[in-house]
């Protein structure tokens, strides 16, 4: 009688225990939704990973739809992390999560690019740090947050490239052309090169005619015909208004005067633009620097040899007739 008392008992245990279990289980679940609702939407994504084996655990989608994958496609593991850093990040990025998972920093932090399904970039800041460890002392556990930075980073970049570019033909501004220009002498990069400093005749004429719109149609021309005669790797800017600067690396008098007449040559004719026709010259003043000179007087003396060739008739060419010594 005893015994069956206590066999009944200890069904009547079991089942206790499974109901609480059941109940703990719907609490869990419960839990993860809340968390997963309240994580959704907001770009961060909570994770944690089980160091030996790689596997991680999502607690929400933000994974997924931070690349454009669905759970199925992408699967909740370190190697696919991984697989979708950005090439030019993989290897640093990398090296900080094991420094931590090897006790060589405090926590792993990461502000790095990932691949998106259809070839975009986007920006993550990733964060994480040890949660368990096994009982020799390694690690077991990492929990972290990740988190998308995608339009944040766009508009910290957008906020540079306007800081340093003309917003209207992309080339540099006279700030980024001035630190190109220092950067370039104290790196001794180059020793020596050329200015062209360029304005373009008659453009005020065909603005007052034809519009701002059309101006500026034409101004993002000559940028584009200065950009694919000198090559990307040339630094030209647009020093504001209808004035452009080409910082050539050669002190070459041949090549030069080769280039000038090139550009001249390209503009001999009248320009086809948006359904118009219109004629416009170039303007060009040359001077030689050095490494030691300042950027201030190259620029005067290019204005002076292009100022020298408006008084002279126009769409020409004239190099500063008391050039900066250079040799090379």
């Amino acid at each position: 009688m005893e015994h069956k008392q206590t066999i009944a008992q200890l069904k009547q245990e079991i089942a206790d225990l499974k109901r609480e279990n059941l109940k703990l289980t719907a609490l869990k679940e419960s839990a993860e939704e809340k968390l997963s609702a309240a994580l959704d939407g907001t770009g961060l994504c909570l994770w944690e990973q089980y160091i030996p084996t790689g596997e991680l655990t999502i607690f929400n989608r933000e994974w997924g739809d931070l690349l454009g994958y669905s759970e199925q496609e992408l699967a909740a593991h370190i190697d696919s992390w991984k697989g979708n850093l950005h090439p030019e990040d993989r290897e640093w990025v990398i090296a900080a999560f094991d420094d931590h998972v090897q006790g060589k920093v405090d926590t792993y932090q990461a502000v790095h690019r990932m691949i998106h399904k259809d070839g975009s970039v986007s920006w993550v800041s990733d964060r994480g740090r040890i949660i368990e460890y096994g009982p020799k002392g390694e690690p077991l556990r990492i929990m972290g947050t990740h988190i998308d930075i995608t339009q944040e980073k766009r508009y910290e970049l957008s906020l540079a490239e306007l800081a340093h570019n003309d917003p209207l033909t992309h080339l540099l501004n006279r700030k980024a052309l001035e630190k190109a220009f220092c950067q370039h002498r104290l790196c001794g990069q180059v020793d020596c090169g050329a200015m062209f400093f360029i304005d373009l005749d008659g453009f005020k004429a065909i603005n007052d005619k034809h519009g701002h719109r059309f101006g500026d149609l034409l101004l993002i021309h000559v940028a584009d015909l200065l950009r694919s005669t000198v090559g990307e790797d040339v630094p030209l800017a647009r020093m504001g208004g209808d004035e452009f600067v080409i910082l050539h690396p050669s002190s070459d008098i041949g090549l030069l005067t080769d280039l000038a007449k090139r550009l001249l040559q390209r503009y001999q004719c009248p320009v086809q633009l948006d359904g118009k026709q219109v004629s416009i010259g170039l303007s060009i003043g040359i001077c030689l620097y050095q490494s030691g000179d300042e950027f201030i007087t190259v620029c005067e003396y290019a204005d002076r040899a292009m100022y020298e060739v408006k008084r002279q008739g126009k769409h020409g060419y004239s190099f500063w007739q008391e050039p900066l010594e250079c040799t090379g």
